[in-house]
């Protein structure tokens, strides 16, 4: 009742006609507390929603009417949501921290790849158990177009499930035997566009007027080259350009709005219709049981002439409306932003200020996975310890995405102003990191690829799996014994740097054991122009039937990544309530950063070189730590003579003490 005083007259006005439409129907579905339990939550969040609903399409004659329709869709949703799903919902009101935790683990996957079919991903849930895995990601679940589809995302049915994968119902009893063991599923939504076969798009392609306004076409070249002038590519080698001509569409032919390939039509978010078919979609996903949705592509919804067409101020309106109306169907359902964005940018899709919890959960840091490549490339941890300084903070209820590798390429956005901060020419450095990690820089240990080579610009991304980058695959092609133990420790570095900070960490499937590129990709027509195939392998279940011999290398990357795990989830320092403290060491070699939490500190430091080094003393001092030292992972910290941190080569500690705030 309080929300419902609170309202603006109009936003009251609304609620009262949504009541009324929809009292009876939820009173016959639900228990009297149920139903008052429904009414308390659209309370609460309607204004939250109809706020930026209005801001967005509150300049249209039928406004009102198209706002309405948007709420219809809510109630819709919430009638069809399951009732364990409900349960699900009220476990995780009552614990909102939930993904917050230390022991929140995530595991990021291609279905395929790893298993196979849904069914055959089910039978593998007790490896990803092993590896206490609580987060599991699975990549290109929804039915793509046929051939070519961008790594499956290119959706044709949003409401269906790729054919190789099975059905529905597959899905449904994945989700719940996910749910049986405390595992979230975290499924992508692509927003920005569909494919060009979809149905809406087939029914654009015949000219029906409702369709073509789904899309952004034009009937000749004026307004796409005039967009044109200040749009970047996105593939520039596969797919240049951002429209495509549609010869066939509205008998005559139309050109449409293509960011990613021309494959794949971009929708158009200022038709209301467009915003409220994908918040129907979402309320389809989430009542199969999907407990995060990644908003795919998120900064290219919405387009202005004369701009970047990226992170304009109407995609966080169209994401704080999403929020608000999917905690009225599925609050224990959280956000994730696929928004490989600078920090500063990133924060509006976290929200900020006024609009501080609005929008979504979780982000990806990608700022600290570049600047972790950068350290290892450069034997130093300058710039991961200056971006940390700059970096700004994540509010309660937000949480970041610590990763090392992903199913993407790795494009160098690091900040021009850090680089510079530290001496280093952004351009020139970002030309040593691609040819290092290609291994063609003297002395590199990587073996990587070029993805999306510009040879006027020497603008490139990389392709490689963690293994690769690292050195392993190197080291095992030269017998070298010792290169193949730096190789691992690497990778054991990397992945307890994510381990040791707040937020959750997210393994790339394979990596654990140490997966290898897998070129057998340039065969394949469809995949051969798209080198990020490089780090995309099939799980070898052979190597992982290995992880438990403590003398392969699958043993020593899998029972050493396990370890850490075991020893984040058994100690509070991790959690997201907490501030991030990064420190400058007296050696260059040593990333230093601590978390200060009511119920300690922790100190991590990590040896970005394959010598040994050491830090001073004092360093726990200055990070709050007191009393005796305890490494998590090992035990007792290593100090000389004159009291100073030791570090073997690509040395690991996370120090605890007795400090408290």
């Amino acid at each position: 009742m309080q929300n419902l005083l609170r309202m603006s007259p109009e936003s009251r006005a609304a609620f009262v006609r949504l009541r009324g439409r929809h009292a009876e129907k939820l009173a016959d579905r639900f228990e009297p507390r149920d139903a008052d339990m429904f009414w308390l939550r659209i309370e609460r969040w309607f204004e939250d929603a109809r706020r930026p609903i209005l801001a967005l399409y509150g300049d249209r004659d039928d406004a009102v009417a198209q706002a309405d329709a948007i709420f219809d869709c809510v109630v819709d949703g919430y009638l069809a949501r399951p009732e364990s799903l409900r349960l699900l919902d009220l476990e995780r009101q009552l614990t909102p921290d939930w993904f917050e935790r230390p022991d929140m683990i995530g595991y990021v996957l291609y279905p395929q790849r790893f298993a196979g079919a849904l069914r055959d991903v089910q039978d593998r849930l007790d490896y990803l158990q092993e590896l206490h895995i609580s987060y599991l990601h699975i990549m290109s679940l929804l039915k793509p177009r046929p051939g070519e589809n961008d790594g499956g995302y290119a959706i044709m049915d949003y409401r269906s499930i790729a054919p190789e994968l099975g059905t529905l119902e597959d899905l449904r009893a994945l989700t719940s035997a996910l749910h049986g063991r405390g595992i979230a599923l975290c499924a992508d939504l692509v927003l920005n566009h569909t494919a060009a076969e979809h149905d809406w798009a087939e029914r654009a392609r015949s000219g029906d007027p409702k369709y073509l306004a789904y899309y952004h076409t034009f009937s000749d070249r004026e307004l796409p080259d005039a967009f044109e002038r200040s749009l970047p590519e996105v593939f520039p080698d596969e797919a240049p350009g951002n429209f495509t001509f549609v010869p066939d569409m509205a008998d005559h032919g139309r050109w449409v709005w293509t960011t990613f390939n021309r494959f794949q039509w971009d929708l158009n978010y200022s038709n209301p219709a467009v915003f409220r078919e994908m918040l129907a979609i979402m309320c389809f996903l989430v009542n199969q049981g999907v407990d995060v949705l990644r908003l795919d592509a998120a900064p290219f919804l919405w387009k202005r002439m004369g701009t970047d067409c990226q992170n304009q101020p109407e995609v966080q309106l169209l994401i704080e409306a999403y929020r608000a109306l999917m905690r009225v169907v599925a609050p224990g359902v959280i956000f994730k932003a696929e928004a490989i964005v600078p920090p500063d940018d990133l924060l509006r899709y976290i929200g900020v200020d006024a609009n501080a919890g609005k929008r979504c959960e979780l982000a990806y840091n990608n700022q600290f996975m570049v600047n972790l490549w950068s350290g290892l490339a450069t034997r130093k941890a300058t710039l991961a310890t200056a971006a940390m300084h700059m970096a700004p903070r994540l509010l309660l209820g937000a949480t970041a995405i610590h990763y090392v590798r992903c199913h993407d390429d790795i494009g160098w956005g690091m900040s021009d102003e850090t680089l510079r901060e530290i001496g280093e020419d952004p351009t020139a450095h970002r030309h040593f990191l691609n040819d290092f990690y290609t291994g063609r820089f003297p002395g590199s240990f990587a073996r990587g690829a070029y993805f999306q080579f510009d040879p006027a610009s020497g603008d490139a991304r990389i392709s490689g799996t963690t293994a690769s980058l690292a050195g392993l695959e190197r080291a095992i092609e030269i017998g070298d014994p010792a290169e193949i133990d730096l190789a691992v420790s690497r990778i054991l570095l990397l992945y307890g740097l994510i381990l040791g900070r707040a937020g959750i960490p997210l393994i790339y499937m394979g990596d654990e054991i140490g997966m290898l590129n897998d070129p057998s990709y340039r065969d394949d027509p469809e995949q051969a122009h798209d080198s990020r195939w490089l780090h995309r392998p099939r799980m070898d279940w052979t190597k992982a039937e290995r992880r438990h011999d403590p003398r392969s290398l699958e043993g020593r990357l899998f029972e050493g990544i396990k370890r850490l795990i075991e020893a984040r989830r058994s100690h509070p320092h991790t959690h997201n309530f907490g501030l991030l403290h990064p420190l400058w060491s007296d050696n260059v070699h040593v990333l230093a950063f601590a978390r200060h939490r009511n119920d300690g500190h922790l100190l991590v430091l990590a040896n970005f070189s394959e010598d040994p080094q050491s830090v001073q003393g004092d360093l726990p001092r200055h990070a709050g730590l007191t009393g005796e030292l305890t490494d998590l992972i090992d035990g007792n910290p290593s100090t000389d003579a004159s009291g100073r941190i030791q570090l073997p080569p690509y040395g690991l500690q996370w120090l605890v003490g007795n400090g408290r705030l």
